[in-house]
């Protein structure tokens, strides 16, 4: 349990001026949690509002209860369940009570033991039961800062349990810049600025000593309540600039204002601490352990620690918890490259191999100064391995670090291929781009290529309702001929219903008249038709020639055409022969992608 003492000064006492209506709503959530029933809550408001000490506060009020609690990094946004170890780390040993596939989903996401990539379900009813076994024996609350970066898997995760708490003495509460839709329907609590009264009356609390009543006025008209402002716009100012009554020109908005004051700050100290500081803001994990073994490995002290701690910056203690993120974001971007990747090489060094294989090899990445083909082949294993948990964000990172870090032209543009394929299930379209230029760049064979088509018109399906993907797909198809007729075949039917979803929307070369031509004249298939091959055949010959043609051999196969490769009721279709068998091209189908089609005769008279 968490107590008021535990707490520094400065979240205890003037970060809580003005808060009563909040600290109420906090109060009654603790008792009803006392009482045997559970809640969730989504706190809500601008950077400095305040939300992260309204949940210091929910903390120490819990008495009685057992507090756990995460916060979402930036720099591990990528790394699948992340955020959901730092908060059930504590709680495993309650793990084999949990019933078995449940136990084994979340083990394998954790890292804990290998297998297929877990079930988001199943991992999600683990949580919720580790959870509820906790609370069975204390009231259990759950905080979790900073949600809006969370990792994916994580948020989602997080996001079905607060849906489904029953009677389970449990609170969970979210504190967020704004409520993301995987949290949509739980209860919110907006946090917003101080009224004037109380800004003044927080301001007067932390200075020591006279104001300018016109310095004042300035100095909350610019912080507009939020607390953090108020706080950090007057640290450092000289008693003549706080009494003199000239006011202070040119105050930037708030993001801007508050972290170049921390950059002021971590500027001000010792070089031996600014050293300590950036390594501490290289690795969000929060282990002072592995903080200290890398700080000795570049002779860095303890006694570095003090003078950043007396400056409001951070503590150092079971965790090592920055000040606020935006003292972390100053801490790192002051400094220089070169001591960037002195600090992630400290960093790598110190980290344990066996037990975190994946945070070491990417702060290897970081330290590497230019291409380098051992880490790059580090990468990928962790790629590998966050697939594995269901991370697909976390390998698109990877992957995209291991492509930037390789020389070999070959080489870089397969693995920027992989990165790309991994970024569009991780659903950032814009850098999937970025890559697939990349890869373009580089050697590509003709089913690399081919790929590199087929991801185009993934894109364009999802991005722009698929004017450019007929084209990409039929060159696709043409490209994969002389490859495997099979999987040419299957890119010309994605490539037709694609002409035809996309209508008179379709770019040049896109026109479905044109697209049923060229897959009239597809190769064979190698073995006995598939419903893929009755369906390409028969409405290519329905677009080209007409009803009566297609249809005789659309009911070859009427069983086949009701199996898993066509919804009926239109011709939406997942064709798995384009990708099945290849892994330059991936396991995922283009039809997947797509969504529903409407019927063809709706969409172009072709097609009647």
């Amino acid at each position: 349990m968490r107590e008021a003492a535990d707490l520094p000064g400065w979240r205890r006492a003037a970060e809580l001026t003005g808060r009563r209506g909040e600290c109420g709503v906090l109060d009654r959530l603790i008792g009803a949690v006392r009482g045997g029933e559970s809640r969730a809550l989504v706190l809500t408001g601008e950077p400095g509002v305040g939300k992260t000490a309204l949940l210091e506060y929910l903390a120490v009020q819990a008495l009685g209860c057992r507090v756990v609690g995460a916060a979402g990094v930036q720099s591990e946004m990528e790394l699948a369940f992340a955020g959901l170890h730092q908060l059930c780390a504590p709680l495993l040993n309650r793990l084999e009570h949990l019933p078995g596939p449940q136990r084994d989903a979340l083990r394998t996401a954790f890292g804990m033991s290998e297998g297929p990539a877990p079930d988001r379900f199943l991992v999600g009813l683990a949580v919720l039961g580790l959870l509820s076994e906790v609370a069975e024996q204390r009231p259990l609350i759950c905080l979790i800062d900073d949600e809006q970066w969370l990792d994916r898997a994580s948020a989602q995760v997080l996001a079905f349990v607060a849906r489904r708490l029953g009677a389970e003495s449990m609170g969970l509460v979210f504190a967020a810049r704004t409520v993301h839709s995987d949290l949509g329907g739980v209860p919110e609590l907006l946090v917003e600025g101080l009224r004037e009264a109380d800004a003044r009356a927080l301001l007067d609390a932390v200075l020591t000593g006279s104001i300018d009543a016109r310095v004042r006025d300035q100095i909350v008209f610019e912080a507009r309540g939020n607390p953090l402002a108020l706080l950090e716009l007057t640290r450092g100012l000289a008693p003549a600039e706080l009494a003199g009554g000239f006011g202070l020109p040119g105050l930037m908005p708030l993001s801007g204002s508050v972290e170049e004051n921390f950059v002021r700050r971590v500027g001000a100290l010792p070089q031996q601490s600014r050293r300590l500081l950036l390594i501490a803001a290289a690795d969000p994990s929060g282990d002072p352990a592995l903080v200290w073994r890398a700080a000795g490995r570049l002779g860095t002290g303890t006694d570095a620690a003090a003078p950043a701690t007396e400056a409001g910056l951070v503590e150092f203690g079971t965790r090592v918890r920055f000040r606020h993120p935006l003292a972390r974001s100053a801490a790192y971007r002051s400094a220089s490259a070169q001591d960037r990747q002195a600090a992630h090489r400290a960093l790598a060094e110190a980290t344990d191999p066996r037990l975190d294989p994946d945070r070491r090899a990417w702060h290897r990445a970081q330290a590497a100064p230019g291409p380098d083909e051992d880490v790059a082949a580090e990468l990928e294993h962790s790629a590998g391995r966050a697939r594995a948990r269901g991370g697909p964000a976390a390998a698109a990172a990877f992957l995209k670090q291991a492509a930037l870090l390789t020389l070999d032209p070959a080489g870089r543009a397969g693995r920027a291929l992989d990165a790309a394929r991994a970024t569009i299930q991780a659903g950032a379209f814009d850098v999937a781009w970025e890559l697939l230029a990349m890869a373009e760049s580089g050697q590509l064979s003709d089913f690399q290529q081919a790929s590199v088509d087929m991801m185009r018109a993934q894109l364009a399906f999802i991005t722009s309702r698929g004017g450019d993907a007929p084209a990409l797909l039929l060159r696709a198809a043409e490209r994969l001929r002389p490859i495997d007729a099979d999987l040419s075949r299957a890119a010309y039917l994605d490539a037709l219903l694609g002409a035809i979803f996309a209508g008179r929307l379709a770019g040049p070369g896109g026109d479905v008249l044109e697209v049923a031509r060229a897959a009239g004249a597809a190769p064979p298939p190698r073995r006995a038709p598939r419903a893929s091959d009755l369906l390409l055949d028969g409405t290519a010959a329905t677009v080209r020639v007409g009803y009566a043609a297609g249809v005789p051999v659309l009911r070859q196969g009427p069983g086949r055409l009701r199996s898993r490769h066509v919804r009926r009721g239109g011709t939406a279709t997942h064709v798995s022969g384009v990708h099945h068998g290849h892994p330059a091209l991936g396991r995922r189908p283009l039809g997947d992608a797509l969504g529903p089609v409407p019927p063809t005769g709706a969409r172009d008279r072709h097609a009647q």
